[in-house]
């Protein structure tokens, strides 16, 4: 699959992913919410690729899901499992990025149990700090390549499942 963030030179952005079928789904952020989801993207794209994770936000989209319908409400019914722990790994490095500061994989691990423990799904894996680091250079990386991109510019990443 093919991910592509546009910047628009509206100040928006555009996310747009074509599957392996030439099937596409898409969704345009504007307002807020284009400062807030390209790097809430790029984040599920670290997380998803440095982590091999494959029932992601981006792993069902490859399957076949459209964005609308990640958020487990429509009729393909609940997230599994996989794809809320990435919701949550996804959330907690945004909040580092937002400004909390950064903690060792054995705190980010409990939290992340205590989290799933709270709404009755099964333990995440544990990460290794060098697997958060890994993931952490990676959305800086993705972020700075996001900032230095023009307005009208694209930046196309390839997802494998």
């Amino acid at each position: 699959m093919k991910i592509q963030f546009t910047k628009r030179k509206d100040g928006g952005a555009l996310l747009r992913c074509i599957r392996a079928d030439g099937s596409a789904t898409w969704q345009r952020q504007d307002d807020q919410r284009a400062a807030f989801f390209p790097l809430h993207d790029l984040t599920h794209y670290a997380v998803e690729t440095e982590l091999k994770f494959d029932r992601g936000f981006y792993g069902l989209i490859a399957a076949g899901w459209d964005i609308e319908q990640t958020t487990g409400k429509g009729a393909r019914g609940p997230l599994p499992d996989e794809a809320i722990e990435v919701e949550y790994i996804v959330g907690a490095l945004g909040a580092e990025r937002a400004g909390d500061p950064a903690c060792p994989a054995e705190e980010f691990n409990a939290l992340a149990a205590a989290f799933a423990k709270t709404g009755g799904r099964p333990e995440p894996r544990a990460l290794t700090e060098i697997e958060l680091t890994r993931v952490r250079n990676r959305i800086e990386e993705l972020s700075a390549r996001w900032r230095e991109l023009a307005a009208g510019a694209m930046l196309e990443l390839p997802f494998e499942l």
